[in-house]
């Protein structure tokens, strides 16, 4: 359905791009060259705005899909909207050199000094082209967190600088109030849209709750728990499972929010989150002094009981990725025959480990260590058969590292779980 939908906008825009031109223009000299270039840019224009609507927090799209999913389509769609604008600057100049009969260098100088917003439009498109390549995941390997978020906040100002650009110079809405008045609608509501979800209601939501640092834990080296307290607690409608961004308004950290899990549901008047040093944020964490005031964003994500089809359920994880499954484990229906898989190096690298024990044998499920190498102890079909003979018959909750992941998803698939029963939980930015 979301492809549909997605399809079908792409296609009245570029109908609507369609309209602007006649069969005179297109056989001028220049003419198919700039046809094309003005579809290509409209099409990576409304592509843009999907992205952004996908990672607009929107409560009853992350309920519908689950923000995995989201964040697939994101990353799917990703590279298109950068290569039809690309095309968009090449196929202009191309069109516009043609029809004035000069070199397309020379045309290119003209365009950026002579055409309102060209210039800005330009640094625009290259600061998508540098948060494009800065969300391949090799490269997201080599950065950090901060840095890696910093860059995607030029999008924003990206995308203003597009429209000012479109609206000033393209030939489907010079002299066509309709088509400006549409896509000036549809560009407002993607904005409404951020502002609302992403802005005022977590700010509503952090005044509302009041958050602050209670306490900070070692639970084991470069593990520490953050316990925060707050007000109507109760009323926070969130599942074991999910996530929210948190923001520590403390030097250092105010200025950005990162994606953490519960690991426990909330217990008013306290909430919990488990972080592993990771960036320089988390890191940082360990020093958060008692009284500092929170701000979140959330809760996100599908990663819950909710999604499950079946009354057998099994929960598996590797490293800090068991803290979203210790609340899901929590949060389980009483009568959910429940095994839960953890995966690590060494006993003592377990996350949790007592209170994800105590959990399993308090409703009779069965939790089960997997310790060694992954070259030793591999999780493949064969081995997940051997160590969970009906996984066939459950629901499969992932979570962990995206390799470990990969391998857990592909093994039970190969191990016969349909797919729809296979929820994985993304632990990367």
């Amino acid at each position: 359905m979301f492809a549909g939908l997605v399809v079908g906008g792409l296609g009245a825009v570029l109908v609507m791009g369609a309209f602007s031109y006649s069969l005179r223009a297109l056989r001028a000299p220049g003419g198919l060259a700039t046809f094309l270039g003005q579809e290509a840019g409209l099409g990576g224009a409304f592509l843009l705005l999907v992205m952004v609507l996908l990672m607009g927090r929107i409560p009853a799209v992350e309920r519908a899909l689950g923000q995995d999913r989201l964040a697939w389509w994101h990353r799917e769609l990703g590279p298109w909207p950068i290569f039809l604008l690309i095309a968009h600057a090449v196929l202009i100049v191309v069109g516009y050199a043609a029809q004035a009969q000069t070199g397309r260098w020379h045309e290119l100088k003209i365009l950026l000094l002579s055409y309102p917003d060209v210039m800005a439009a330009l640094v625009g498109l290259a600061f998508m082209i540098v948060a494009g390549i800065t969300s391949m995941r090799w490269a997201r390997a080599h950065m950090r967190y901060e840095t890696w978020w910093a860059v995607h906040l030029y999008l924003y100002l990206a995308l203003a600088l597009s429209f000012a650009h479109q609206i000033a110079n393209g030939q489907s809405f010079v002299g066509h109030p309709l088509a400006i008045a549409a896509w000036s609608i549809l560009w407002a509501a993607t904005a409404g849209v951020v502002l609302a979800f992403r802005f005022l209601l977590p700010l509503w939501r952090s005044c509302y709750h009041n958050l602050r640092v209670a306490s900070v834990q070692e639970e084991m080296p470069g593990v520490v728990s953050i316990v925060c307290a707050g007000r109507r607690l109760d009323r926070l409608a969130v599942s074991g499972g999910q996530f929210f961004r948190w923001r520590f308004l403390t030097r250092g950290l105010w200025w950005q929010g990162h994606p953490f899990s519960i690991s426990a549901l909330p217990r008013p008047p306290y909430i919990r989150v488990t972080v592993k040093e990771l960036g320089d944020q988390s890191r940082v964490l360990r020093g958060v002094r008692p009284g500092t005031r929170v701000l979140i964003e959330g809760p996100y994500g599908a990663f819950t009981h909710h999604a499950r089809r079946t009354d057998k359920v099994l929960l598996i994880g590797a490293g800090v990725g068991v803290t979203p499954l210790r609340a899901l484990l929590e949060d389980l229906p009483p009568h959910v025959d429940v095994t839960v898989v953890v995966r690590s190096s060494t006993p003592e690298q377990v996350v949790l480990a007592g209170e994800m024990q105590a959990l399993a044998t308090a409703r009779h499920g069965r939790m089960i260590n997997v310790t060694g190498s992954r070259h030793q102890v591999a999780i493949d079909r064969r081995g997940l058969l051997a160590t969970v003979p009906d996984v066939a018959e459950r629901d499969v909750y992932v979570c962990g590292p995206d390799g470990f992941s990969d391998l857990v998803v592909a093994a039970a698939a190969g191990a016969g779980v349909p797919i729809g029963h296979i929820h994985r939980e993304e632990f990367a930015f």
